[in-house]
């Protein structure tokens, strides 16, 4: 039913805490198959895929074509695309099923929806409440989710919608942007996700370069020179 696809490049550090919430999703029958699409890593990251057990997928280096990759290779009618440094709380799974349990008692017509869930960093401090706060406001608001946060999507859906894109950057927002809003549902599960790129650069910072790189999407820059601010 769900096939859970995670792009990586030299993921050592993240990628066994992202797989460990999939397993009791295997468990239950919810994850079909979990997809690890590398793009070209020299680190540890291969052995743990294959010590997890997870089906090996190697695309050019990039998101978009990375997760363009394996949701081509993916069986399952519906796709979960998820960070390689984002954990599911453990509450993920009886929420998808409900979900589905809903779209199959009709409640959305005819089924093809895709779904987001909340955005948490895996930090204590003070800034990454306002940064959480301000990524809900943005959801709330935009209906405007990031990568960071997983995207649920039925196969169908994420066919009409055209799929990711050969994109540098923004490629998660270009996606978004082609699903109709009434076809997007936020979740109350966290997507806890790591600081890394806060800490590096400053909670203020890098919030503020996001929400720059945004704008500059919106105001159709090309994302080739969006990529060079955002690093």
């Amino acid at each position: 039913m769900l096939s859970v696809i995670i792009p990586t490049l030299n993921a050592e550090e993240t990628l066994t805490r992202t797989l460990a919430p999939l397993v009791p999703g295997a468990v239950r029958g919810l994850v079909q198959e979990v997809i690890v699409v590398d793009g070209g890593s020299s680190d540890e990251t291969l052995e743990i895929v294959e010590a997890a057990g997870a089906k090996l997928v190697r695309a050019p280096k990039g998101r978009g074509p990375q997760l363009a990759a394996g949701a081509k290779a993916a069986k399952g009618n519906w796709l979960l695309f998820l960070h390689a440094d984002t954990v599911l709380e453990p509450g993920w799974i009886a929420e998808v099923e409900k979900f589905f349990e809903q779209i199959e008692a009709g409640r959305f017509r005819d089924g093809e929806m895709a779904a987001s869930f909340r955005f948490a960093l895996d930090d204590f401090s003070g800034w990454a409440r306002i940064i959480e706060k301000m990524v809900a406001l943005r959801c709330a608001l935009m209906k405007l989710p990031y990568g960071d946060q997983g995207l649920l999507i039925n196969r169908r859906l994420y066919e009409k919608a055209g799929g990711f894109r050969d994109l540098p950057l923004m490629e998660d927002v270009d996606l978004v942007r082609r699903i109709p809003r009434r076809r997007l549902v936020m979740l109350r599960t966290l997507a806890v996700t790591s600081p890394a790129r806060y800490i590096r650069d400053g909670f203020a910072a890098r919030a503020f370069r996001n929400l720059f790189c945004l704008a500059l999407y919106y105001l159709r820059v090309p994302p080739r020179v969006i990529a060079k601010v955002y690093q």
